[in-house]
């Protein structure tokens, strides 16, 4: 990363699980997440468990916008008849950042095989904010926002903010 292309900026981040099943106690995904992000220094300043809905995933993401520059979806993202996470959130995005998804399946794939092509790993833009959408594997969300994420949300909010 060219250090000049990077900017001081305060980091704060959302967490987003989307899931008709988990609670509190039960996200480890979430949980995961929060975890890495810590460890990275950067503060979650907005924590929910929404159900798999366009509306209510669209009411979350504009909710954290307010709290954050950083927004990490988990879950809602497969093939199933009720995953909607993409759908929610991909005509929000005012520039999709394509690297992210191809280089998440490329890395699962050394986990995973070629049922790395299930997943619709997002990423992009929205208000010079950053937002992820990522599968809600524990592996999964692990991989994303330790390899991914966290080592280029600065990079990635210098050029955003632009």
């Amino acid at each position: 990363m060219n250090k000049e292309h990077v900017k001081n900026i305060n980091i704060s981040a959302a967490v987003i699980t989307v899931s008709t099943t988990r609670t509190p106690d039960t996200d480890t995904s979430g949980k995961a997440i929060r975890e890495i992000l810590a460890a990275a220094h950067i503060p979650t300043q907005h924590y929910v468990i929404v159900t798999d809905r366009i509306d209510a995933i669209r009411a979350e993401v504009n909710l954290a916008l307010k709290e954050a520059n950083c927004i990490i979806l988990n879950g809602g993202t497969g093939l199933t008849h009720d995953d909607c996470t993409i759908e929610a959130v991909a005509p929000l995005l005012e520039k999709k950042i394509d690297g992210f998804g191809e280089l998440f399946r490329m890395k699962s794939y050394a986990e995973i095989g070629t049922s790395t092509m299930l997943s619709r790993a997002l990423a992009g833009v929205i208000e010079g904010k950053a937002i992820f959408c990522i599968p809600g594997s524990t592996p999964a969300v692990t991989l994303a926002t330790k390899e991914l994420i966290v080592p280029e949300i600065l990079h990635i909010l210098s050029h955003a903010g632009k």
